[in-house]
Formats: C-alpha cells, sequence, structure tokens
C-alpha cells in the first residue's frame, strides 16, 4: 500500500485554527447578577473597550439565588463584593495598564434598571474616593 502524502496538512491545520480563533469569543468575565440596563436616549459607544473596566449591580443569578439570596450584589471581575472592596479593584484594574493609559481609565457601571439608587450612590463615593472619576453607564438604545 503506497505512502499517504501529508505535505499539506499543516496548511489544513493552520487554516482549521484560524477559522477557530475568528469564530470564538471569550467572555471574560463570568456573570453572577442579572440586569436589564435602562433604555437611553443620548448613547455614545465606547471607542477604546481596553481602558473601561466594569462593574455589575444587580441579584444574584437564578443559580445562585438560592446560596446568596434575592437582594442587590455587587460583582466586580468574577466575584461578589462590598462597597469597601471597590477601592482594592480600581487600583489593581489601574495598575494592570499600560502606563501612558491609566489617565484615562473608566468605569462602567452596568445597574439593573430596578436597583435602589442608595447602593448606586454608595458605588459612586467608592469611586470617588479612589480617584475613578471616568464614569459611564450603560444603556440599551432602541432604534425605532
Amino acid at each position: 500500500m503506497p505512502e499517504l502524502n501529508t505535505s499539506s496538512l499543516p496548511d489544513l491545520i493552520f487554516s482549521f485554527l484560524f477559522f477557530i480563533m475568528m469564530v470564538t469569543s471569550m467572555r471574560e468575565v463570568e456573570l453572577k447578577v442579572q440586569f436589564t440596563v435602562p433604555q437611553g436616549s443620548e448613547i455614545e459607544k465606547l471607542e477604546k473597550k481596553s481602558l473601561v473596566s466594569h462593574i455589575y449591580i444587580g441579584s444574584p443569578t437564578r443559580e445562585l439565588r438560592g446560596q446568596y439570596g434575592p437582594g442587590t450584589r455587587i460583582q466586580l471581575n468574577d466575584k461578589y463584593a462590598e462597597v469597601d472592596a471597590i477601592h482594592e479593584y480600581v487600583a489593581q484594574e489601574r495598575e494592570s495598564m499600560p502606563e501612558r493609559d491609566k489617565p484615562f481609565m473608566k468605569i462602567s457601571l452596568k445597574i439593573d434598571q430596578k436597583t435602589q439608587m442608595g447602593i448606586v450612590t454608595d458605588v459612586k463615593q467608592a469611586l470617588r474616593k479612589a480617584y475613578a472619576l471616568n464614569i459611564v453607564y450603560s444603556a440599551s438604545y432602541d432604534r425605532r
């Protein structure tokens, strides 16, 4: 039986690898809170998303509600946190950025539309103490 010609095998493997890299999107953070962002009328798209760090505020997902209850929770990266942890979170996010980008750091608040304003005020005060003064609010836009 003649030998199998495998000279084109590397090209095939690289083509397949390239295809997988193009169609795969990886989520950086596993969401542990559920939220519905409010509707906005004046929305701007963020240009450089690498400068944005996210804080999620909402009720725990259905799977975690039995463990944490139905109350409003704050999520920083992949874990729940209290307002006191925001200062350290901002410092870590700032340190992970290149020096030239640090002045342009933005904090995106993704807040459930039914969240009480008290917790939002507490988060904003903690951000102010951490000198994270560039805050953006996530909203959806209905193009009707």
